[in-house]
């Protein structure tokens, strides 16, 4: 009776049939009521004599040479409780509620399974590619359980023997990192287990569970124009992932690449210009390539004092969430003043300032 319940509760248990969950869930009540039924000697007996309909609603006087007391009624045990006995607490993460999973490791019951922590890595942009926008193709690896292997079988003469070493496998007591579970199983599990060997009739039964493997995959990042350091791209489950957990997600942290000429504020763009005295005195036109190939012409023909600035409307960093809106452009400038001077250059200089 006991390997029939087994049996059969492992194949109707509602964790493990998410597609006819509704049909799973009734079978495996009539099932657990079944068993409770059969093995309780007074339930048992009631059943015999009265069937089903009489055992639920018994009011009968009670069979001679039985423990049922006048004030019977029959009350039948929770399924889960039942399913726990044969294969442990679903509370403590056995094969109770929430024990069989998917293929994302998800369970199919109420039970959430622990989503790794996730990983930053970081994307080096240019400030060419943040104005103008482009695509990215990132190659990542990273860590995920394997596929299971075969099925082996280890006859063994001895009692009880210790494994030392890690199998990729599973015996009839597992451990891992969380708890010890007893059971019988006849199927893969989907996380690496730390095995003990305990006999059972001086047979091992083995299964392969799942260990980590390494896989390659390309990743695209359309990066926008406007974006700015520490704008985040998070890829969902393109992490590694542990054993028994959810996937870690996959964050590239967008960084910028020191600019030779241009350096970024804001929405703003900030160049310096070197500059003579006598250009900041007599005036002087700047030349520009800008971060998208165009050539501007700037005149500066008024006397530049030091911390002037020279500001050209919308010629700075694309507004990433309003396309159509840029920043400026502001130019600086450092005005180079001469080392020394002759007498006669400051004779000149002080007849042509004399009048300021």
């Amino acid at each position: 009776m006991k390997k029939a319940y087994k049996r059969l509760a492992m194949k109707w248990h509602p964790d493990k049939n998410p597609v006819n969950k509704k049909e799973a869930e009734a079978k495996f009540k009539l099932i657990s009521e079944a068993y409770d039924v059969l093995s309780d000697p007074n339930k048992r007996q009631i059943y015999d004599l009265y069937g089903e309909e009489g055992l639920k609603s018994f009011d009968q006087a009670p069979p001679p040479n039985t423990n049922v007391g006048a004030s019977f009624k029959f009350n039948p045990r929770d399924a889960d409780d039942i399913f726990s006995e044969f294969f442990g607490s679903g509370g403590s993460g056995g094969v109770g509620k929430g024990y069989f999973r998917n293929n994302n490791h998800n369970s199919y019951g109420a039970e959430v399974n622990r989503k790794a922590a996730p990983v930053e890595s970081k994307l080096l942009c240019t400030l060419e590619e943040l104005y103008k926008g482009t695509r990215r193709k990132m190659r990542i690896s990273r860590s995920v359980p394997d596929d299971f292997g075969p099925v082996g079988w280890l006859f063994l003469s001895s009692a009880m023997q210790d494994w030392n070493s890690e199998l990729d496998g599973l015996l009839l007591v597992y451990v891992n990192q969380r708890n010890l579970i007893f059971f019988v199983v006849l199927f893969p599990l989907p996380f690496d287990c730390h095995l003990l060997c305990f006999c059972w009739f001086d047979v091992f039964i083995t299964l392969s569970c799942r260990k980590p493997k390494t896989i390659e995959e390309i990743l695209k990042i359309d990066i926008k124009p406007g974006w700015k350091k520490g704008t985040k791209i998070t890829f969902p489950e393109k992490g590694n992932q542990e054993p028994g957990t959810i996937p870690a997600d996959l964050i590239f942290v967008v960084d910028e690449k020191p600019h030779p000429v241009f350096k970024r504020d804001g929405n703003d763009l900030v160049v310096t210009q070197k500059m003579s005295l006598l250009e900041a005195l007599t005036g002087k036109t700047i030349e520009l390539t800008t971060l998208d190939g165009r050539y501007l012409t700037v005149p500066v023909p008024d006397i530049v004092k030091p911390g002037h600035e020279v500001l050209i409307s919308d010629e700075g960093m694309p507004v990433s969430k309003e396309p159509n809106k840029r920043g400026n452009l502001r130019i600086k400038f450092d005005i180079t003043f001469p080392s020394r001077l002759t007498a006669e250059q400051k004779s000149d200089l002080k007849k042509a300032l004399s009048d300021n």
